[in-house]
């Protein structure tokens, strides 16, 4: 059973930096387009980064310059590299990730639990 488990949150002062995982286990055959959302209270979840298997990424705009989205495909990890923090970033991240299981050839998407982030000013 697939399953994504995020870690690396918790509390930073406004102009920090936090280092966000996701690891992927489970009947994996191969993994293509892994993103990363969040959700701040009281408002819908955002989409804040992707990347493809082969490497390229896509940021949303309120990201673009601080976060960096990589991947280790030998460990089905993803990160989020966060920095220059601010409060507006506060909420529960969450990555998702599109998995081929062996023996389907179908792409389903899965979630994780999220993770915690929370800037103060």
């Amino acid at each position: 059973q697939v399953q994504l488990v995020e870690s690396g949150g918790g509390l930073v002062q406004a102009g920090g930096s936090l280092r966000l995982s996701c690891a992927a286990s489970g009947g994996i055959y191969s993994i293509n387009d892994m993103d990363w959302y969040r959700q701040a209270p009281g408002k819908q979840r955002e989409w804040v980064a992707l990347i493809s298997s082969g490497g390229s990424t896509n940021y949303a705009d309120s990201v673009k310059g601080r976060f960096i989205i990589s991947r280790d495909n030998a460990k089905n990890t993803l990160y989020l590299q966060m920095n220059s923090l601010k409060p507006e970033d506060t909420g529960v991240y969450y990555c998702n990730a599109d998995i081929v299981r062996p023996g389907t050839f179908l792409q389903d998407s899965y979630w994780g639990q999220g993770t915690q982030v929370t800037v103060s000013s």
